[in-house]
């Protein structure tokens, strides 16, 4: 059996649809479930700050999660294939009557993503002073707790409605696939047979 964490919410829907595509069946969590079991697949629904926790440490083969998150967990799995799915920028925001100053000796900067930003003002060889939040990002700099944010933007709207625009992109991102590097090699045949699957789906989707 491959064990498969999945993120909650729109990215374990889609993804739920093209094993549903692959396989024919129903593939879905019903209310507060957090484990469904199908044929040779248990998926986990998880939060998806901690898919990649869950497959770096075994208890899940593979899983599917956002670049972003990737990135900034920096944590020792593989990553298979760019699913093509919940595509956003990380960015850096600002008040709408404000220009980001690149020439201050630091800029202060709100973000849940602390390793993303750091490595950000580290190539433009610039000091930061990172303050790490939970929620409510936009606010900060609103109320003059940062100068700048750096979050995840889809459609920008949250920014706009709240007096802030992007002023430059640091990535792009969307849902991977990853595997656990003990799995890979202990599943291979299975992890490759269903990569080989999901792979000429979102391929056909995009096209």
């Amino acid at each position: 059996m491959l064990t498969i964490a999945l993120p909650k919410g729109r990215i374990a829907e889609q993804t739920l649809e093209i094993f549903a595509e692959i396989f024919g069946g129903e593939f879905r969590f019903e209310g507060r479930e957090l484990i469904l079991d199908m044929g040779e697949f248990r998926f986990l629904n998880v939060r998806n700050q901690d898919v990649p926790t869950y497959v770096e440490y075994g208890s899940a083969d593979i899983g599917v999660v956002g670049l972003d998150v990737i990135t900034e967990k920096e944590l020792d799995i593989i990553k298979l294939l760019d699913m093509r799915l919940g595509r956003c920028k990380v960015s850096i925001g600002i008040k709408n009557e404000d220009e980001l100053d690149w020439s201050k000796p630091n800029i202060k900067v709100a973000t849940k993503m602390v390793n993303i930003t750091r490595d950000y003002f580290a190539h433009k060889a610039v000091g930061v002073d990172i303050i790490k939040l939970y929620g409510s990002i936009e606010l900060a700099p609103l109320v003059g707790l940062a100068d700048a944010i750096v979050d995840i933007v889809e459609t920008g709207s949250t920014m706009r409605e709240n007096g802030l625009k992007v002023a430059e992109d640091i990535m792009d991102s969307s849902a991977h696939l990853i595997a656990n590097k003990n799995s890979y090699y202990a599943k291979k045949d299975e992890i490759l047979a269903l990569y080989e699957k999901i792979k000429t789906v979102v391929e056909s989707r995009d096209s």
